[in-house]
């Protein structure tokens, strides 16, 4: 996401093998003897998204201009769930919290989460998310910070935020980019958060492209945190993208991300959304683009 959204704002166990069991049968008056087969290992059955969302910024540039016509679009293509932000009509674009909902249930689509300014009415943004059945408020973004107690500074506030969305049986949850995952005085700067934050109140969302430009390995901190990313923002990077670039997302099924395998550990490790973002549209529009990447989410098994 660009800076001026952000202004506005263990490895663990792989599946475990199937116990094989051998049984030999009593013998029969005829002194046969029967035998059982082994049973057979099995593994999970690939399964396809039934639901994903959108992020709302993947469309930033056409929403203000007119919302319901926007979202109307994105149902048509297939989206059932929806990540709101906080524009400069808000987090409910111009209509109330109730108002909002109220289309999203004409469209068939679910208002799951929406990233805010955690430094500004928060207690009241938790309110009206619980109102009409949100899932999630989100912090979108911190910048990178100069100390390892800044960063644990933040940890503490993300807590704060917690116990508030808890008192409104609602969730919060922090959106990482690049720098969480690059070397920061020998440790990354998302494992002092993670590792300071209470897990019972404090959940995250794996940008998973920013996870790969930083060059990290989104599996291999999916496995070593289970539970805690619990959504997951499907952005694809371009193949052979210079390491350096950032503005380097395209259409799903595009780029360089096995969004198969990723979201397949994804989901073995406690995600449960799974939301697209997209911000660079070569040869294409933000609409155009969204409907891409919800034919390719149709066709995608984790």
């Amino acid at each position: 996401m660009s800076y001026d959204r952000r202004r506005f704002i263990r490895a663990t166990g792989v599946l475990a093998s199937a116990i094989a069991f051998g049984t030999v049968g009593c013998k029969s008056e005829n002194k046969k003897e029967e035998s059982k087969a082994e049973e057979p290992a099995t593994t999970p059955k690939d399964e396809s998204l039934n639901e994903f969302g959108i992020q709302l910024y993947t469309v930033r540039d056409d929403l203000p201009k007119d919302p319901k016509g926007v979202l109307k679009q994105l149902a048509a293509d297939g989206y059932k769930q929806v990540e709101s932000f906080e524009g400069s009509k808000g987090i409910f674009w111009g209509m109330t919290n109730t108002e909002f909902k109220k289309y999203m249930d004409q469209l068939g689509m679910v208002i799951v989460s929406s990233h805010c300014d955690i430094n500004k009415d928060f207690d009241k943004k938790a309110a009206q998310a619980a109102e009409i059945g949100m899932k999630y408020l989100i912090a979108p973004w911190i910048g990178p910070q100069k100390t390892v107690d800044d960063y644990k500074k933040f940890a503490s506030k993300f807590n704060s935020c917690g116990e508030i969305c808890k008192k409104n049986n609602i969730r919060f949850a922090y959106h990482n980019h690049d720098y969480s995952f690059k070397d920061f005085n020998g440790q990354f700067p998302q494992d002092i958060i993670m590792q300071n934050t209470n897990p019972e109140i404090v959940d995250f969302e794996m940008d998973i492209y920013w996870v790969v430009t930083a060059g990290a390995d989104p599996i291999a901190w999916l496995q070593k945190y289970p539970n805690r990313f619990r959504l997951g923002h499907l952005k694809d990077r371009k193949k052979n993208a210079d390491p350096k670039d950032t503005d380097a997302s395209c259409d799903l099924g595009k780029g360089m991300i096995d969004f198969s395998k990723v979201l397949r550990v994804g989901r073995d490790n406690g995600m449960q959304y799974y939301i697209v973002e997209q911000e660079r549209y070569d040869n294409s529009t933000p609409l155009k683009s969204a409907q891409v990447d919800a034919e390719y989410l149709k066709t995608l098994t984790i």
